[in-house]
């Protein structure tokens, strides 16, 4: 229940889960289910009910603290129709705007704020928002296939694509299937050393639960070859570790 000061219990109990998740690397997910990771996408959708993560000190803690700044910058967009609404919720939002890891959100935040949350400046900093969402997403897609690149011609180590893979395809907000399919082909290619294959294993738990559920199920179900079967050894290890098993039966 909203109070009259715009600020829920429940909303704060969730910028306290998420502040958490945080700490503990851990990403957000979409309210009510239990594989879909929150995107920039859905905060710029108010189509979406995000139920708790409505609530502006909800959408505060992403637009300080999210370690991405696609996400954190959705998040301040999604904040700012909200500051109108009361001296504290146009507190909560100067606060963010002095207070965010990321300078593109204090820069948007200080202009929304300046404006006096003016319906117009909010609506550039929106679309604002979607243009540096695609175009961030697009920067990172494209180092990514360097990295490739380098890794085939060996100049790149084995770890550190690894590294990078995971980091540039979290920063990137890159879509689930996407990543998926990514990382089934990284998999099952015949020309990716194993030594890339098993650090890329090391690293699974990174994925939200059903991507991984997707990827194990697709190389388990791969054609037997020499470059396969000891990945698919190794996948039902992790899958017996991970109480994965009846989710991918």
């Amino acid at each position: 229940m909203t109070n009259t000061l715009g600020i829920t219990h429940d909303g704060l109990k969730a910028a306290l889960e998420i502040k958490d998740n945080y700490k503990a690397g851990r990403p957000i997910l979409v309210p009510g289910e239990d594989y879909r990771m929150l995107v920039p996408e859905n905060l710029l959708n108010h189509n979406i009910d995000l139920y708790d993560i409505e609530d502006p000190l909800s959408l505060a803690m992403m637009a300080t603290r999210d370690p991405e700044s696609p996400m954190a910058l959705a998040a301040a967009a999604r904040l700012s129709p909200l500051g109108a609404s009361s001296r504290l919720i146009s507190g909560v939002a100067q606060i963010v705007g002095e207070t965010s890891r990321h300078e593109m959100v204090k820069e948007c935040m200080k202009y929304i704020t300046d404006q006096a949350f003016d319906p117009a400046s909010i609506v550039k900093v929106r679309r604002h928002a979607s243009k540096f969402i695609v175009q961030t997403r697009q920067q990172y897609t494209s180092v990514l296939r360097e990295n490739l690149h380098s890794l085939m011609e060996g100049s790149i180590a084995p770890r550190q694509f690894v590294h990078d893979f995971f980091v540039l395809t979290e920063a990137g907000n890159m879509r689930h299937n996407i990543r998926q399919k990514l990382v089934v082909s990284l998999m099952l290619s015949a020309n990716v050393r194993p030594s890339v294959k098993f650090l890329i294993l090391e690293n699974i738990e990174r994925l939200p639960k059903l991507v991984r559920i997707h990827i194990v199920t697709a190389v388990l179900k791969a054609e037997p070859t020499r470059h396969t079967e000891i990945i698919k050894e190794e996948l039902r290890y992790i899958v017996s570790q991970q109480s994965l098993i009846r989710d991918v039966h």
